[in-house]
Order: C-alpha cells, then sequence, then structure tokens
C-alpha cells in the first residue's frame, strides 16, 4: 500500500466520505488509502474548514494546492543526494542502476541498499521531458519508403547456407507494398529492387526516402549528404527524388519500419520455403491477397483499395527504361588494363596509372575519362578473363599482338596463296612452336617485297624452313625462270652455275635438248 500511487481523485473521494461521518479505518477498508494518509487528509481538511457540510466541497485544484507543500514536507531526504549530478549524468549515457550501485559502494563509499538507487533513478526521470513524436501525412503519391530487413536461411546457389534480405519499398498514401528477397544489399541490388518495385506499381512515387545505407548514399548528412552515383542516375532516370532519413533518426521512415516487422511478424513464421524463388513467390502472394486486402490499423481501409486512389497521382513509368549501370572508380594497371569484380578491361595506354570512372550494366562496360568514354566492352563473368582492344594499345603492345598466329596468317594472306600455305605449314607443328619462324618469314617483305616473297615460299614448297626461304631470297633464286613455273625478269643476269634443273641432268640422253 505504501507504494502506491494515490490520485486526485482519490483523495477527493476520502473527503467526501469524511464529510460524510466515515473514520478513517473505513477509508482504508474502502482501499482508497492508508489509516496514515487518510489522518493525514483529515487534519488538512479541518484546517481549511472542508469537514462541515455547510461549506462546499472544495474543486481538485483547491485540494492539490493544499496538498503540495504536504507532499513537499513529507519527502525524505534521499541518502544519494551527494551523488544526483553523478548518477544523473550515468542515467544520460543508458547505464542501469544495477550497474550504478556496486561502483558507487566501491569507489564513493555509499552503504545503502540497491532501492535507494531506483527511487533516485525514478526521480530523475520525472525531470527528463519525455520523448514526442508527430504524425507525418502523406498526400497520395508523394512518397514512397524504402528499407532492408533480415529475411530466413536458405540455401544458396553456390552451395552453404546464406541470409536472405527483404527489400521492401512501401507507398505513403495507401500503405501498399513491394516485397523482394535478395542475397546482397550491393548497388546493383538496390537498384534492380527499385526498378522491379516501379514495375510492380506500374507507376512511381515523386519522392522515395531511405535510409543512410551505402549502396545509396556514400556519406551521410543532415544538411548535405552524398548520393552515390549510380543512384542519382537511377532518380535522374525514373523522375523521383531521394529524401535520405537524418543519420540515426529512422523514425522518419516509421511505415516501411511497421511494413518490415509485419512482413517478419505475419509472413515467415511458420513457413517454409524451397529457395529464394520460392520465397519471393510466397511474398508477393502475401502481398496481394494478406496484407493488401486486410483494414489498416492507421487508415481504417485496405491498401489495395487505397492504392485505386493514389496510382492516379503516380508519375508515370518513362517510355524507355533508364540504364542502371552501378558505377565504380578503379585504377588503370601498367599493362592498360581496369579490373572490375574478376573480369580485365582494356584502355587506352596513356591512361595508365590513372583512377578512372566506369559503368557497369548487365552486358557492358564503359569506361570513361573526364566525363567522356575512352572504352567500352561486353561484360566477362569469367574469373580472369581478359577484354582486350588492341587499337588502344602501345605502339609496341600493337606490334606484338599484329605478329600472333592469327596476325601472321591474315599477313601470310595478304603475300599470296604459296606464302599462306608456307606459313600454315609451320605453324602446324605439334612439336615445336614455330611462331618465331613465321615472324621471320612475313618480316622479309621489308626487304624483298611481296612479290619476291611469294615466289621464294613457292620454290621452297618441298622445305618450308626459314633457312630455305632467306638462301633463296638471299641467292636471287626466286627470280630464276625455271620449272617451279616463275619468271625472272629479263634484266636480271644470269649465271651459268646451276643453268640446267636436277631434271634435264638426270634425263635419258635421247630425251635431252
Amino acid at each position: 500500500m505504501s507504494r502506491r500511487k494515490i490520485e486526485m481523485h482519490h483523495y477527493r473521494q476520502a473527503l467526501l466520505r469524511m464529510r460524510q461521518g466515515d473514520s478513517d479505518r473505513d477509508i482504508a477498508k474502502s482501499g482508497l488509502m492508508g489509516r496514515r494518509t487518510a489522518a493525514n487528509l483529515r487534519t488538512l481538511a479541518s484546517e481549511f474548514n472542508w469537514l462541515t457540510s455547510e461549506q462546499p466541497a472544495p474543486d481538485d485544484a483547491t485540494i492539490a494546492e493544499a496538498l503540495a507543500p504536504a507532499k513537499r514536507a513529507a519527502t525524505t531526504v534521499s541518502s544519494l543526494e551527494p551523488h544526483r549530478e553523478r548518477i544523473a549524468a550515468w542515467l544520460a549515457q543508458g547505464i542501469s542502476g544495477v550497474v550504478i550501485h556496486p561502483v558507487l559502494k566501491r569507489e564513493h563509499g555509499f552503504t545503502g541498499h540497491y532501492s535507494a538507487v531506483r527511487r533516485m533513478l525514478d526521480r530523475l526521470k520525472q525531470d527528463i521531458p519525455p520523448k514526442t513524436t508527430v504524425r507525418l501525412n502523406f498526400a497520395p503519391g508523394e512518397a514512397a519508403q524504402v528499407d532492408f530487413g533480415a529475411g530466413p536461411t536458405l540455401e544458396h546457389p553456390a552451395g552453404g547456407q546464406r541470409r536472405t534480405w527483404a527489400f521492401v519499398m512501401t507507398l505513403c498514401f495507401s500503405r501498399h507494398q513491394y516485397v523482394e528477397f535478395v542475397w546482397d544489399q550491393t548497388v546493383a541490388t538496390w537498384l534492380g529492387c527499385h526498378r522491379r518495385a516501379f514495375e510492380w506499381f506500374a507507376a512511381v512515387p515523386a519522392r522515395v526516402i531511405i535510409d543512410n545505407a551505402k549502396c545509396a548514399i556514400i556519406k551521410a548528412c543532415i544538411r548535405d549528404p552524398e548520393v552515390q552515383r549510380s543512384y542519382a542516375d537511377c532518380a535522374e532516370g525514373y523522375g523521383f527524388k531521394i529524401d535520405p532519413c537524418p543519420p540515426h533518426d529512422p523514425q522518419k521512415k516509421g511505415l516501411v519500419e511497421s511494413g518490415v516487422k509485419d512482413l517478419k511478424g505475419n509472413f515467415l513464421p511458420l513457413k517454409s520455403f524451397r529457395d529464394l524463388t520460392d520465397l519471393n513467390h510466397q511474398a508477393k502472394v502475401w502481398a496481394m491477397e494478406e496484407a493488401g486486402i486486410r483494414r489498416h490499423g492507421t487508415t481504417g481501409e485496405a491498401p489495395l483499395v487505397r492504392f485505386e486512389i493514389e496510382l492516379a497521382m503516380l508519375l508515370p513509368l518513362p517510355a524507355v527504361a533508364p540504364d542502371l549501370g552501378g558505377w565504380s572508380q578503379a585504377n588503370v594497371h601498367p599493362d592498360c588494363h581496369i579490373q572490375f569484380e574478376h573480369g580485365y578491361y582494356s584502355v587506352p595506354f596513356r591512361l595508365v596509372g590513372q583512377r578512372l570512372w566506369f559503368k557497369a550494366t548487365d552486358g557492358m562496360v564503359t569506361i570513361s575519362h573526364d566525363f567522356q568514354p575512352v572504352a567500352a566492352h561486353g561484360r566477362t563473368h569469367k574469373h580472369g578473363d581478359r577484354r582486350t582492344v588492341n587499337d588502344p594499345l602501345p605502339p609496341d603492345a600493337q606490334a606484338f599482338f599484329a605478329h600472333d598466329r592469327a596476325g601472321c596468317q591474315a599477313q601470310a594472306r595478304r603475300v599470296g596463296p604459296a606464302c599462306a600455305e608456307l606459313i600454315e605449314r609451320r605453324l602446324a607443328d605439334r612439336i615445336v612452336e614455330r611462331l618465331r619462324a613465321a615472324q621471320g618469314v612475313l618480316r622479309f617483305q621489308k626487304s624483298y617485297g611481296a612479290s619476291r616473297l611469294e615466289a621464294a615460299c613457292a620454290r621452297a614448297h618441298e622445305s618450308p624452313y626459314y633457312r630455305t626461304v632467306k638462301t633463296i631470297l638471299a641467292g636471287g633464286h626466286d627470280l630464276r625462270r625455271d620449272d617451279w613455273g616463275g619468271s625472272a625478269p629479263e634484266s636480271v643476269p644470269h649465271s651459268g652455275r646451276f643453268a640446267r634443273n636436277a631434271a634435264s641432268l638426270f634425263a635419258a640422253p635421247d630425251t635431252v635438248q
């Protein structure tokens, strides 16, 4: 009874019963207050002449004014009064009385009980202004709120159990929501969820209220938050404004917070899911057939009913969906490539050592320098794969790649069929790599010209070696008219040595002319 808080209406009822002749014992039996409190009230009432029936009963304000000095006089001084400021500072830090009590005993010589600490904390809490909130009202189509929440653990396609995350977008007016479970909270996932949410609503809200997640906000700030470049492109493409909450103030998006809590409390329990696809299918059915049609506790209407009103006020989807590629930065390696995820993409050699922006979509990687695109490649998802364009490479590197196997074959075909056949035979060796030999043969074109090289290759068809072609060209044998079918210019002198071919030397006497 001593710890019970006596309200003003208890004092008034007790005073009225005293005026009717009830004793302090009768009042205590009724449960209004104890005999001692009733006795104190009777003494006070006698001083103000409230017990006589001739005088009208006082109102609550008069009784409260008369009781105030008596309550203050009855209040005892706490043994912790010398430590009031210290305890108030600990309370502001969120330290509990269970921790404060032993510290006071150990370091400040306090000998009282824990109940004294608890009473002091109760008095200090009464002096703290209560936290207040203001309910925000939104017009149809004005805003949507977005948040992530932890989902169930499922078997990942790559193997092993992994936690999922629930992406929830709630329209502030109708409370209609889009729900999708994903494996991560990367920028690409964040942008993809926005696109699918807008397509789910078939419209776009004018403003999207978000938390300060790294996939959306680079630097959180009350006044000037820094938005991810990729998310800024998404907002520009769809025509909505990004409205980040102030740091450490998630109440500004309380609607979606309630939606995430509703998802965890009313959808996930007592359900089983085969995989992520099954989980998302069941989530969308729940959003339409349960959460969408039940009466909302705040609006008093079903979200889908209010959505019919809100849909006309939402922004239309763009005629062409914007490219939601993710922007990132990377340094150009000395090999003229940048690395993104597990792939490598070439850039002009003059940009080696610089840090460049690049935009990666599902199918392309576009690299920019000073806001100008300098390279574009098809995106690879293969570990260690390289996307290389030879033109932007240094001259030495271009010359090197021009003389690889494919380059040698192409160059030989331009010289002539005999040269192409000889190079093919050299590169077809299954034992030894003959690339340098093929490069050496093609290099004769600079000294002797393409026609002489073609003639030399035709003469060396029975011995397709580098040294054979070199000997033919150095001796001018490719210029002679003989049985290989070639013709030599008349202005080139012939020596008498080997003037006859081998067939005429070893022919029968009667056939020699």
